[in-house]
């Protein structure tokens, strides 16, 4: 069964509250659960800079949204769970893809749109406020999400374009680069758009949301989750008198923390006339059921932020070594970013000629191994076979520039013979001697 990836990014730009955790974090959770997914999930920080100018802020929200995800049981050791600024290669290839993105395509962004949009109701300049980070964010989307050629993106309907947008960065580095061989350098992602995801009210009734000031913080203390679980407003009906379920904030909650039985008694109780505070009673209780052991651990681990430190920074680590740090590697040769030491120029009759010298590329593939070949021009020399990890592939390549090919670990490309292997890495040995 073909392996499929799917890329979660996770703004920090907040505390996490009972509406981020019915709506993505629960779900996401179990998601990565499924056979046959591989999963990425990064804190996106650099996307909060776009918003969020306090520097305090920043990092508070960043250590307690790893919190809250560590505490409600994503599991590091499988998954790929790092953060976005320790990824260099996400701003590398943030300015690759800035040169083959469109200006016109960026435009259309809705986020930018909508700040013209206010600028121009206002009297304003079009682009007054408007900062190159807002303007350049679905790159840097873009670079989040080719970077590990995911194949699905969870996102809510109004991301959906931010995953169109990066299929279209990234078809055009395609066309206008190619790829290894016959396989495009990026795979175009799919926005999977989850319809059943719960999303629910706040105090007042509306969405929750931080922007409306409605929420209930995901690990507040008991005795604050309760007094704010009494706060939620409900109409004027009195004890023994039937309540609607339709548009009740408070039966919604507790729809999204309970079992269908236990759905259907509030239904039936609902219907029987309870009093709201009966009902406000039963929704703390059942919330806190399921929260407060996840409080206890989120307390744990907010109380060791080095701990919490050191698993993003090795999460990065491994993210970096399998994936990033080869792929920005393909993609700096795809563009030309190269070794000069690998072009041998000779001179013939006071005319200056270039001489393709062979290289050694590396290269990942579906199946998660690391491959190498040699090649001269569009010849195949060599075809390595798959290696675990790119340093094993990269012992390798050394061997055989110091050594030799001796038929092991890899094998003759079509109508080569071991002499034309023999000649290419001697000029390989001396284009990279006359270099040091």
């Amino acid at each position: 069964m073909a392996i499929q990836r799917v890329l979660t990014g996770i703004t920090t730009s907040g505390t996490p509250h009972l509406g981020n955790y019915v709506g993505a974090i629960r779900p996401a959770i179990a998601a990565s659960r499924a056979p046959g997914t591989e999963s990425f999930y990064f804190l996106a920080d650099y996307h909060s800079l776009i918003k969020v100018q306090d520097p305090a802020r920043v990092q508070r929200s960043t250590l307690e949204i790893a919190a809250a995800w560590l505490a409600c049981g994503l599991d590091p050791d499988r998954v790929w769970f790092y953060r976005q600024s320790d990824v260099p290669e996400t701003t590398e290839l943030t300015w690759l893809l800035t040169c083959v993105a469109g200006k016109g395509l960026l435009n259309r962004a809705h986020a930018y749109k909508a700040a013209v949009d206010r600028n121009r109701e206002t009297g304003e300049d079009d682009d007054a406020g408007v900062t190159a980070g807002l303007f350049m964010y679905p790159v840097l989307m873009a670079a989040d999400i080719l970077l590990f050629n995911a194949d699905k993106v969870p996102v809510g309907r109004d991301q959906v374009q931010h995953i169109e947008m990066a299929r279209d960065i990234g078809q055009r580095f395609n066309h206008l680069y190619g790829g290894p061989g016959s396989k495009p350098y990026f795979t175009l992602p799919e926005a999977a758009v989850e319809e059943q995801v719960a999303t629910l009210p706040g105090l007042d009734g509306r969405k929750m949301s931080k922007s409306y000031d409605n929420t209930i913080p995901l690990f507040a203390p008991a005795a604050e989750l309760k007094k704010l679980i009494y706060s939620i407003v409900t109409d004027s009906r009195k004890p023994g008198e039937p309540k609607q379920v339709e548009g009740s904030a408070l039966f919604e909650v507790f729809q999204a923390f309970a079992s269908e039985p236990e759905v259907a008694a509030m239904r039936e109780a609902f219907a029987t006339g309870i009093g709201w505070g009966s009902a406000k009673e039963l929704l703390f209780i059942r919330i806190d059921a399921e929260v407060a052991p996840l409080r206890e651990r989120y307390e744990s681990l907010i109380a060791h932020p080095a701990r919490i430190e050191e698993q993003l920074r090795d999460g990065a680590r491994r993210v970096r070594e399998k994936y990033a740090t080869p792929f920005l590697h393909e993609l700096r040769e795809a563009v030309g970013l190269r070794d000069l030491g690998r072009v041998a120029v000779s001179r013939s009759e006071g005319k200056s000629a270039k001489a393709a010298l062979a290289m050694f590329k590396q290269y990942r593939e579906d199946d998660g191994k690391f491959y190498f070949k040699l090649v001269e021009g569009e010849r195949v020399l060599l075809q390595g076979r798959g290696f675990d990890s790119p340093r094993e592939a990269g012992t390798r390549i050394a061997a055989i520039k110091r050594d030799g090919f001796d038929g092991a670990d890899a094998a003759l490309g079509e109508g080569v013979d071991a002499a034309e292997v023999a000649a290419a890495l001697d000029a390989i040995r001396e284009a990279e001697a006359a270099k040091a």
